[in-house]
């Protein structure tokens, strides 16, 4: 069975950085889009950031874009988030993504909280 499973959230001060890894299993990794959502409290979970399966092709949120690096390693069936220059704004749990016909997986979520 699919299981997406997060790390490296916590606490960190604004202007810092973190990164967040996704361990996939239980489907071809090589060949699926993922993706990274975050949701803070009180709001929608939105887009962060998606990266195609060999990961040649990267997209980012206009909030997040410049500051924040998705990449993989195929090898490691692993996606990675690098969060730079963290604002108290990108505070939210955040979530990797898959989707494998018909369902849309999700994992279980690593909070990230920006605050001094």
């Amino acid at each position: 069975q699919v299981q997406l499973v997060e790390s490296g959230g916590g606490l960190v001060q604004p202007g810092g950085s973190l990164k967040l890894s996704c361990a996939a299993s239980g489907f071809a990794f090589r060949n699926y889009f993922m993706r990274w959502y975050r949701q803070a409290p009180g709001k929608e979970r939105e887009l962060v950031a998606s990266i195609t399966g060999s990961g040649a092709i990267t997209n980012y949120a206009g909030s997040v874009k410049d500051r924040f690096t998705i990449s993989r390693d195929n090898a490691k069936n692993t996606v990675y988030l690098q969060m730079n220059s963290l604002k108290p704004e990108d505070t939210a749990v955040y979530y990797c993504n898959v989707d494998v016909s018909p369902k849309r997986y999700w994992g279980q979520g690593t909070q990230v909280t920006v605050s001094s």
